[in-house]
């Protein structure tokens, strides 16, 4: 009777403390009677181990099949010695008796003590895929434990999750202690446990920043269209709005930049250009380059190529550090950008027509297979936070204007 209660506690103890289902439990438990048992009858014979919940003890039952003459006595009976104990047997039938477990139950609770702890092991490690599985491309706060391998390890709660190297932020420094917020790229199952891989350069860790910061973000008003980043330095978020009395840029930037500045402050000071987003390709290329300011746009929108001319002051600003604005804001339309200042622009203008021979038949054709694949757009004064508004010259104004 002991042994009972001892069980009956056992399970709840451990269905409290683990929070593992308890239907999980009283399988170890009967797994762990039936090898006890099987060890003691060398698997000589056809054993079954039930839990029994009433009371509260597992019970084990050995199976014999009936048959006309009998091969194997650990795993047969003849149909007369069968007929003894349920007269209605036939043939073929299973046979099962049930055996004093107690002795078994007493070895189960000595030795079974690995397989409880694998099954616990194995059923936490499928509660915790399943619940961070769900989590995929969320924000999430943890510890840092250790550093492994270059690998920064997190404490999420139940769960170590994984920054690898590759996934930092250059220049951030960690402590073990220190809180750490970085997003969910990854979980995949592993022989050793759920693999959570987390990062902080992905372009989706600044979406879902802005979206914790800007209401108008998680409510739908504003949509984040393309996200890019040089991680550590600098990034270009194109938003676009679905109320017309909201501004998209300044809802992200908030009252007095503070919206932004606490996405800044998250990323260590990473530069944010917010941009208003365009279905026209020419439109949305001169935002993406702010803060320059853009003279001229030609697409090609075959090959997904932009000329852009700047003027000459402009050029350096466009192309930024190293080329990292205009190499962003190549990534975000999805376009190659060419960019070129208005002396070199009107030099290979020239070159262009000097490559002529001066006949006014020869002259017009060429310029009107030039519009069929270019477009040109011009920009009026730059607007709020360095975006270009463009302005479409139409073919016939071309013409006149020539």
């Amino acid at each position: 009777m002991e042994t009972n209660i001892n069980l009956k506690h056992a399970i709840e103890q451990i269905v409290k403390e683990k929070g593992i289902d308890r239907q999980v439990v009283m399988e170890a438990m009967e797994q762990a009677v039936l090898t006890a048992a099987n060890k003691k009858y060398r698997n000589t014979r056809d054993l079954e181990a039930h839990y029994n919940p009433d009371s509260g003890e597992v019970e084990l039952f050995e199976f014999v099949t009936v048959v006309e003459e009998v091969q194997d006595s650990y795993k047969e009976i003849s149909l007369e010695e069968a007929r003894e104990v349920d007269p209605d047997v036939e043939v073929g039938d299973s046979l099962g008796e049930k055996l004093d477990a107690t002795g078994f139950t007493r070895i189960a609770a000595q030795t079974a003590k690995q397989v409880i702890i694998q099954k616990v092991r194995e059923a936490e490690r499928e509660t915790i895929f399943n619940e961070y599985s769900d989590r995929q491309w969320e924000i999430i706060t943890g510890m840092v434990r250790r550093f492994e391998k270059g690998e920064l390890l997190v404490d999420l709660g139940r769960a170590e999750a994984a920054l690898p190297a590759k996934e930092q932020m250059p220049r951030e420094v960690y402590r073990p202690g220190d809180r750490i917020r970085a997003i969910i790229t990854e979980i995949r199952m592993t022989t050793k446990g759920p693999q959570i891989i987390l990062s902080r350069t992905h372009p989706s860790m600044l979406a879902k920043l802005f979206e914790l910061e800007v209401p108008e973000i998680a409510e739908g008003i504003v949509e984040i269209n393309a996200v890019v980043r040089d991680p550590g330095s600098r990034a270009k978020i194109a938003v676009s709005s679905n109320d017309s009395d909201v501004d998209p840029v300044g809802a992200c930037v908030g009252m007095r930049g503070a919206r932004v500045q606490n996405v800044v402050s998250e990323l260590r000071g990473e530069k944010i250009d917010i941009i208003p987003w365009s279905e026209d390709i020419a439109r949305f290329a001169c935002n993406a380059l702010s803060p320059a300011q853009v003279s001229k746009v030609f697409v090609d929108e075959d090959n997904r190529v932009l000329e852009i001319v700047v003027a000459d002051d402009q050029l350096s600003l466009a192309i930024g550090k190293r080329g990292q604005n205009v190499s962003l804001a190549a990534r975000l339309t999805g376009c190659r950008i060419d960019i070129k200042s208005e002396s070199k622009a009107a030099e290979a203008e020239l070159a262009q027509f000097a490559s002529f021979d001066g006949t006014q038949a020869e002259e017009e054709p060429a310029a009107d297979e030039a519009t069929e694949d270019t477009g040109t757009i011009e920009t009026d004064e730059t607007v709020e936070a360095g975006t270009a508004d463009a302005a479409v010259a139409s073919d016939a104004e071309e013409k006149q204007a020539e």
